[in-house]
């Protein structure tokens, strides 16, 4: 098996091209891909990498200013809290 790029768009074009033969249309079920555990261990990264990488943005997005302040606050104390 080749090695997985380390670009995120590429591995997820490389894993649908996989997936789909590269001949039809992409799927939601994804149940015979979970089968090879190579391939649903590369489709649970890229997964989780997307959720990674929007988490911290909409969570910040659906704070209010308030609420975002007391959470800086918090993890402030927190660090100065730490013993080295």
């Amino acid at each position: 098996m080749p090695k997985a790029p380390k670009d995120p768009n590429k591995l997820a074009f490389s894993i649908m091209q996989r997936v789909t033969d590269g001949t039809r249309p992409p799927f939601n079920d994804v149940s015979g891909a979970l089968d090879n555990e190579a391939l649903r261990k590369q489709l649970m990264q890229e997964m989780g990498r997307r959720g990674g990488l929007k988490g911290g943005a909409a969570r910040a997005a659906s704070l209010s200013a308030s609420e975002r302040k007391e959470i800086a606050k918090s993890a402030a104390s927190a660090r100065w809290r730490k013993t080295s």
